[in-house]
């Protein structure tokens, strides 16, 4: 399997540790992205991607590594620390950039078929927060299957993370990952999401955006044709 990491930080520490273990016991070939050493720029609100075309977006070509990297990928792995409750900043700033993507706007098909886990680990406390923030895009995208893991590590680093918890990290990262091969080649989306898909497409019919509505005719999904079927 194909799989992509974009870890919300630059230095590796416990969160990017186990997105690689999980990633270890998938299989495939991985590519990894760091933020915001890979991909910094703020969303600067100027709407090109929703309202025209998402190349006429300011960062488009830098981001573009990493869009063509999760397009690939069977499995997408979101993994970012607690920064305050939420996930980093860099994170935020790249989620931001896929607005455009949103099942409301333009959907890419080929998401329907993906899985993808949203990582997060604090010290403490506000990973179940964090690890929402990124599957709300990954909802959104209409990625068939997410999968949350969120632990509270008690430590720095993971030099500072006890045997007890290593082990605990351990069978969790091994159970998604069963899960995930077991799943792959017949991924499908959660009847919200094809419920969700279903409203957005009435909301369609009716012409929210030109733009949208010609990229759902061409899609033939105001038709019969749904995403999850191609």
């Amino acid at each position: 399997m194909k799989i992509v990491i974009i870890n919300g930080q630059s230095h590796t520490g416990t969160t990017c540790h186990i997105a690689r273990q999980l990633a270890d016991k998938i299989g495939g070939d991985v590519t990894e992205f760091f933020l915001p050493r890979d991909f910094h720029d703020y969303c600067v609100g100027c709407m090109q991607c929703i309202l025209k075309d998402e190349k006429r977006c300011p960062h488009y070509e830098r981001l573009r590594p990493i869009t063509e990297a999760m397009d690939a990928a069977d499995v997408i792995i979101l993994a970012s620390p607690v920064y305050v409750y939420h996930v980093t900043g860099a994170m935020k700033t790249f989620l931001d950039h896929y607005g455009y993507r949103w099942l409301i706007h333009r959907p890419v098909e080929s998401m329907f078929g993906k899985q993808a886990v949203s990582i997060s680990t604090s010290a403490a406390a506000g990973e179940k927060s964090a690890c929402r923030d990124m599957a709300d895009s990954l909802f959104f995208w209409g990625v068939g299957k997410t999968y949350r893991l969120g632990m509270h590590v008690f430590a720095h680093n993971w030099a500072g993370v006890s045997g007890k918890r290593k082990q605990a990290i351990d069978q969790r990262t091994t159970r998604i990952a069963e899960k995930i091969r077991s799943r792959r080649g017949h991924v499908k989306p959660s009847l919200k999401t094809k419920l969700y898909f279903c409203f957005v497409r009435l909301l369609q019919k009716k012409g929210i955006s030109e733009v949208d509505k010609s990229y759902w005719i061409q899609k033939g999904w105001l038709g019969s044709a749904r995403p999850w079927k191609s």
